[in-house]
């Protein structure tokens, strides 16, 4: 559902491509009744398919089903299609949160399945493989979380660095916004220029604070600031934080070993810093590091594909794991 829109395209994409996977049916709103090969001619020769207004009935003629929706719409939808014994991967913010309040603060509407927010398995592969593995209800993470979580969450687990004073600054391409159109975010308006926005009040906020404390165990809050820049796709992240007493590169490196020595997605380098260049078209997530001159401050880098492991191939590597398949089938 949503197939139209940039999430949609990649899922389709990838999916296309899956030897465990067959594409029943591609929902979308505004291109319902045009041809995928219409919209998006270079898959012309790829998939013979119309787009079609969304119909319960032929959504539960599929195992699972992929809500690349705005955030507001899944929830409309997620009841019915669990009662019916579905399983879904949800790309969308409505099931990330674990509190109504929460979400209702930051999205900014009524949350119209709270009851199911407990149930929701956050889809983050690296940390969360055993509940994924089991769940009918995914909610893949947003892709500024994936982009701060991953780098964080070792060096936090390990105590490495102190719980207060974390910074993340965020870069990110335009398709982060969606398929939509806004003067906002056309050519004229991104091109040769940078900025800050919803300081202080981002959906992802919550998301990031939430899935950190859920994990390790204890309260944390970090600063996170997004900016918009003129790229078509990717996120750029870097986070500052204060190494706890005698922690060196060596423990860093060690940390980031220990989580990730078996993860086929996450490349981590003690030399070099991240580019999103290597990334892009990708679902790798690319991590580096450095300890200032003083040697008690830690900076961090990630790169990732905001369409792809901040999206639709995490969904796919999601996907995965709940049907028992390769972890990294359908997506190397």
């Amino acid at each position: 559902m949503g197939a139209s829109g940039y999430s949609g395209l990649e899922l389709t994409k990838l999916l296309l491509h899956h030897p465990a996977v067959h594409i029943d049916r591609l929902f979308a709103n505004t291109s319902a009744g045009r041809k995928v090969a219409d919209v998006y001619p270079w898959l012309a020769g790829q998939i013979d398919k119309i787009y079609d207004e969304y119909s319960l009935d032929m959504a539960c003629a599929s195992d699972l089903l992929f809500l690349a929706l705005p955030s507001g719409e899944a929830m409309n939808l997620v009841p019915e299609l669990l009662q019916k014994g579905k399983k879904i991967i949800d790309l969308g913010g409505d099931f990330r949160l674990r509190e109504a309040s929460t979400y209702e603060r930051y999205y900014h509407r009524p949350h119209k399945a709270a009851d199911l927010l407990a149930s929701a398995v956050y889809g983050l592969p690296e940390w969360n493989h055993d509940r994924i593995r089991t769940t009918s209800l995914l909610a893949n993470p947003g892709c500024y979380p994936t982009s701060a979580l991953l780098p964080l969450l070792p060096l936090l687990k390990e105590q490495l660095i102190l719980d207060e004073g974390i910074v993340v600054n965020s870069l990110s391409g335009v398709s982060g916004a969606g398929r939509s159109a806004s003067t906002d975010l056309s050519f004229v308006e991104v091109n040769e220029s940078a900025k800050a926005y919803k300081v202080g009040q981002h959906q992802h906020i919550p998301e990031i604070n939430e899935t950190l404390q859920s994990i390790i165990k204890r309260p944390i809050t970090v600063t996170f600031v997004p900016h918009l820049i003129p790229l078509n796709r990717g996120i750029y992240t870097s986070m500052y934080a204060t190494l706890a007493k005698g922690i060196s590169s060596d423990d860093i490196e060690r940390a980031y070993r220990n989580s990730y020595g078996k993860s086929p997605f996450v490349r981590v380098s003690s030399s070099a810093i991240p580019e999103l260049k290597n990334v892009v078209h990708t679902n790798f997530v690319d991590i580096g590091f450095r300890v200032d001159g003083a040697g008690n401050r830690l900076m961090v880098f990630s790169a990732i594909d905001n369409l792809l492991k901040g999206a639709a191939g995490q969904a796919v590597q999601n996907m995965n794991l709940m049907f028992g398949f390769d972890e990294t089938e359908g997506l190397l």
